[in-house]
């Protein structure tokens, strides 16, 4: 029970005991005044609920991660009576508004507006409400209040933000892995083949060989020209709780996109591979290509029901992996089978790079690193630049 209803309460009872013990006009004219009170402030209240009017646009719904977007908000008195004790709560969570504090107090004289003019950030990428959450009505006494949903909220579709980075730390120097190597010969086979790993082009099976040792038998080429860099995305949703899920994912688009503008702004060749609920890949040659699939990445969807490490698999099994000189891996959490999978693609001279996204110690993945593979832990609240 808060203070003023104590106070009130107290007041009431005095007033009982007085007319109780001594009567009189004006004992029951306190005591009747107070017991009426109450109900007046309900009314009050009730003809407030039903004669404000709020009014919040946003200049678009469409909305980019960190980005200032202007935004107003009206709110209006078309009675007769005053408003006071009018406040509003933001949905603050996953955006905020600048210059407004939460819950701010307003008072509208009869026939008045109140125009707030003002910008509205949003934190991660996905689609929330954004703007005034709830209405508080507080009345003259201050003895009760009303809090009820705002009738028109805002639902923000925000596109994850692009992070530029200067250098990638995790592989040292870019140019000098992505650079084709130089055919030898022609392309002459090395005297030693190797076995076959998932993953490799069936154009390099040695089928003489093959027959012969009955294991498939895979040529080396002297001078191997692969591909170049292939990006993979973990598209998985973990958890239920969108306050815990909403962060991570988050940070996984703008890891797989701040890893992918670095190699268009270089006219660097690559191809991203994620899952929707089947196995997507897409080439892109440069920044032009880059634009076009960033604007189509509100339609990547995180889903309880995508498997990582079956669209990993796919993905090796098509050859893409095997065909890269380096596999940029953006993930959520690391398996067993994910593992098998970049083992043997290490095995063939593919460096695997992963960017592990959790709030997970970091030490017991970054022991794993070896001279191809290499796990980079990242928080959800991590700057990019300098971590990749």
């Amino acid at each position: 029970m808060g203070f003023r209803k104590m106070i009130f309460l107290g007041f009431w009872i005095l007033s009982l005991i007085a007319i109780s013990f001594y009567g009189g006009t004006i004992s029951y004219g306190i005591f009747f005044g107070l017991t009426l009170l109450p109900a007046c402030c309900m009314v009050y209240l009730l003809f407030v609920y039903y004669s404000f009017r709020l009014y919040q646009k946003v200049e678009s719904r469409n909305m980019v991660c960190g980005q200032e977007i202007p935004y107003f908000f009206v709110l209006q008195n078309d009675s007769f009576f005053a408003f006071s004790g009018v406040s509003v709560t933001l949905f603050s969570t996953f955006s905020y508004v600048d210059e407004l504090p939460d819950s701010s107090e307003y008072e509208l004289l009869p026939k008045d507006r109140y125009t707030f003019k003002t910008h509205l950030v949003c934190k991660y990428r996905g689609e929330y409400e954004v703007g005034i959450k709830e209405i508080i009505i507080t009345d003259f006494m201050r003895l009760f209040r009303i809090k009820y949903k705002a009738p028109e909220t805002i639902r923000a579709l925000v596109l994850p933000k692009i992070v530029r980075v200067s250098e990638l730390t995790s592989v040292g120097d870019v140019s000098a892995i992505v650079q084709k190597e130089n055919l030898v010969s022609g392309e002459e086979l090395d005297a030693i083949l190797r076995e076959y790993v998932e993953g490799d082009s069936i154009k390099r099976i040695h089928w003489k060989a093959t027959a012969r040792t009955g294991n498939l038998k895979v040529r080396n080429l002297t001078g191997e020209e692969k591909q170049g860099i292939t990006l993979f995305c973990d598209t998985k949703r973990y958890g239920n709780n969108m306050h815990s899920y909403l962060p991570i994912e988050n940070k996984v688009l703008e890891t797989f996109l701040a890893l992918g503008i670095f190699f268009a702004e270089k006219n660097i060749s690559f191809e991203l591979c994620y899952g929707q609920s089947k196995l997507v890949r897409t080439t892109v040659s440069g920044m032009q290509e880059f634009e076009e699939f960033y604007h189509k990445t509100t339609d990547i969807s995180f889903m309880k029901e995508e498997q990582t490490s079956i669209r990993f698999s796919e993905a090796a099994m098509t050859g893409v992996f095997s065909e890269s000189k380096v596999v940029f891996c953006v993930l959520q959490t690391l398996d067993v089978s994910v593992f098998e999978v970049i083992d043997r693609l290490v095995a063939t001279g593919v460096m695997v790079v992963i960017y592990l996204i959790t709030n997970e110690a970091k030490a017991q993945y970054e022991k794993q690193n070896s001279m191809r593979k290499k796990i980079v832990v990242i928080s959800p609240n991590d700057d990019l630049e300098g971590r990749l």
